[in-house]
């Protein structure tokens, strides 16, 4: 049914505007316990679950930053079967992202390209939202991605993200320091070493007890990753979130104009996943088993899934996949995985 929806319906509207009428049938989810109805047909029939940064995952599967960005939605998306949803990004100062158009669909290759900008409220603001979700009864474990804010110089991106940080954390499962997105102007720099490695000590300090992340790209060479996956390991962070959007646009299928016409941006979907794989690959050579590698990037079905937790991811998200499978995305993984787990036994 919903191939069919998206094919003659969805494909009709701007993407963005797609993206919020779903987003606010989601949101409502929770009301008079349609929620919990729901989740009772999406959520995994045997155990899916993981342990790891000292919390208990219902399912490896999750929500990628970029979906929720500001925390309004988190309760509806675990009732869908998402086994955690990570909100964001979220600056300290609120802003209202790139001048629209600015997400479209690259359907031959069902892929996406966005330069939404972090178009958030603040983390004033989600501060206040996320209290309520933290005590809500049956939540999703939550995840909380922060970045530079746009009109903060790159010089002074320490002390921004220390803002969110100090406000966010204590609201955090897990906190989540991105330096990838190639939407705010000098934040991928932030990814060089001389740069990074004192604003990931300094957030660390400031989120305490906190479980800490740090988000890179897929741009990166190998030698880079590794680098960084070490300094992950030396500054005793909780793990690794691989990969952010590729600005790469080398062998896709949708036609070179309707390419150029989407213009910069980070490019998601299908088209990532040899590289988000092989970027896993890279980390989990260099770190201890036990930290955690969340991977993202081309993941759409559970065989995708499982073949990221065989090469060694902790946890597995998506977003892109979301668009093209549509709200029983996430029930499709689980069962999916069920089925893989039973097969193995």
């Amino acid at each position: 049914m919903y191939p069919l929806i998206f094919s003659l319906f969805l494909t009709r509207l701007d993407p963005e505007r797609a993206h919020h009428l779903a987003f606010t049938v989601i949101r409502a989810l929770p009301a008079f316990g349609v929620g919990r109805v729901v989740h009772r047909f999406t959520r995994p029939r045997t155990d899916l679950g993981v342990q790891t940064l000292g919390l208990r995952f219902q399912s490896p599967f999750g929500v990628a930053a970029g979906f929720d960005k500001d925390g309004e939605a988190v309760l509806g998306l675990g009732q869908l079967g998402f086994g955690h949803v990570e909100v964001g990004t979220i600056t300290a100062v609120p802003q209202p992202g790139n001048p629209k158009p600015r997400l479209f669909r690259l359907i031959p290759d069902r892929a996406v390209v966005n330069r939404m900008g972090f178009n958030n409220a603040g983390a004033r603001a989600a501060r206040v939202r996320l209290a309520h979700v933290r005590s809500a009864a049956g939540r999703p474990v939550l995840g909380i991605n922060i970045g530079k804010s746009r009109v903060t110089a790159v010089e002074d991106a320490t002390a921004d993200y220390l803002v969110s940080a100090a406000l966010l954390a204590p609201l955090a499962d897990y906190l989540v320091v991105n330096v990838s997105s190639p939407n705010t102007p000098g934040l991928r720099g932030l990814q060089g070493l001389d740069q990074l490695a004192p604003l990931l000590r300094a957030v660390k300090t400031e989120a305490g007890a906190t479980p800490l992340l740090v988000k890179i790209a897929p741009d990166l060479a190998d030698d880079e990753v590794t680098r960084i996956s070490e300094l992950v390991v030396e500054l005793g962070l909780d793990g690794i979130i691989a990969t952010n959007t590729t600005i790469a646009r080398a062998g896709l299928k949708t036609d070179a104009a309707t390419v150029e016409a989407a213009g910069a941006g980070g490019l998601s979907g299908a088209p990532l996943q040899a590289r988000s794989l092989a970027v896993l690959r890279v980390i989990r050579a260099a770190v201890p088993r036990e930290l955690c590698v969340i991977s993202v990037g081309g993941v759409e079905t559970a065989n995708d899934v499982a073949e990221r937790l065989a090469a060694g991811a902790t946890l597995v998200q998506g977003y892109t996949g979301f668009l093209y499978r549509g709200p029983l995305w996430a029930r499709q993984i689980n069962r999916g995985l069920d089925r893989i787990l039973a097969a193995e036994l």
